[in-house]
């Protein structure tokens, strides 16, 4: 008996399982699905570009534009590759020539798909652009990244360029409640906030984080996804601002302590929400000269962490600079 039988069907992953087919299924992109939904209409499409932060809909717009111009040939004419995998020009003179000489099946042209294109080198995008002026017979490149101003100017001249935004909390709370409602499962209203705050509009971030909290218990609580996400509640980050603000470290030691070892957090995480709060202060609480003299000093702090210095200590410095602050 083999695995499979005796363990029944592999079970997919929320964020593959809940992948919309359709462009019209895409989350909040609405103006970007109906354009894409234009050059399926009329069976052609120039090269585009995917810019935006991670988990906004690039792939599955890509994914699912390719499938409603393909239908059943789809995985004959559609090739994804993952440019941080193959980030060299091997791959533009092997796979992605290769793929692009063959004649299209069943269509008038191939999609070559590659995600996270600005981790191209240099010569490999150079060697990109020739092989797109080669190819455009054949191939239409879609071409995904996170920041386009890595991507070299004449391949952005050769692409039409879409700017995926960050999902707002309505449209990814909508999501979730309708995987909830499909998996059986129960979340508070609280949970449903804190799985955004984590994400910060990041959908497949949030899905991630609803499947994991679902281990727990089959009703999500917001101190599931605080644990599983190991962030802080936003409160618990304030409070440790206060006492550091206040000039009271051995409190806000204290607290620093709590979030290291309760959530498991590393230093950056710890820096990041400590951000994030600050900037979130109102103006009576912290004005707005302060915010930029702590921003200031956050930021020197995240620099030398990034460099490989010592998390206890850079932190721990980093509240006793919030003492001067003192009123």
């Amino acid at each position: 008996m083999s695995e499979k039988e005796s363990n029944g069907p592999m079970e997919l992953p929320w964020v593959e399982k809940y992948r919309p087919e359709r462009l019209a299924d895409v989350v909040g992109q609405k103006e970007i699905a109906k354009r894409l939904e234009s050059y399926v209409k009329n069976r052609n499409l120039p090269n585009l570009l995917f810019s935006g932060p991670a988990g906004v809909g690039k792939t599955t717009s890509s994914i699912a534009m390719a499938k409603e111009l393909f239908g059943g040939s789809f995985q004959q004419n559609f090739l994804e590759l993952n440019a941080s995998d193959t980030r060299g020009i091997e791959v533009v003179r092997g796979e992605i020539k290769d793929f692009a000489r063959t004649l299209a099946f069943d269509s008038g042209f191939k999609i070559i798909f590659l995600d996270e294109s600005d981790a191209l080198t240099q010569d490999a995008q150079q060697a990109l652009r020739r092989t797109m002026e080669k190819y455009t017979r054949t191939v239409r490149f879609v071409l995904s990244c996170n920041y386009s101003s890595k991507i070299i100017e004449p391949i952005q001249s050769r692409c039409v360029v879409f700017r995926f935004k960050p999902l707002s909390s309505k449209e990814v709370e909508e999501r979730l409640k309708m995987i909830c409602a499909n998996e059986g499962l129960k979340i508070e209203e609280k949970a449903l906030k804190a799985i955004y705050y984590v994400s910060q509009g990041d959908l497949r971030k949030s899905i991630n984080i609803l499947q994991a909290s679902s281990s727990f218990s089959k009703s999500i609580t917001e101190e599931n996804v605080y644990s599983v996400s190991s962030r802080a509640r936003p409160e618990e980050i304030k409070e440790m601002i206060k006492f550091a603000l206040n000039a009271d470290f051995l409190k806000a030691r204290e607290k620093l302590d709590f979030l290291l070892f309760e959530y498991g957090m590393s230093g950056e995480d710890v820096i990041l929400q400590l951000y994030r709060e600050v900037m979130d202060l109102p103006e009576d609480e912290l004005p707005s000269k302060t915010k930029i003299e702590l921003v200031d000093i956050i930021g020197e702090y995240n620099f030398r962490l990034v460099e490989g210095a010592s998390e206890r200590i850079q932190l721990e410095a980093l509240l006793a600079q919030f003492g001067k602050f003192k009123k």
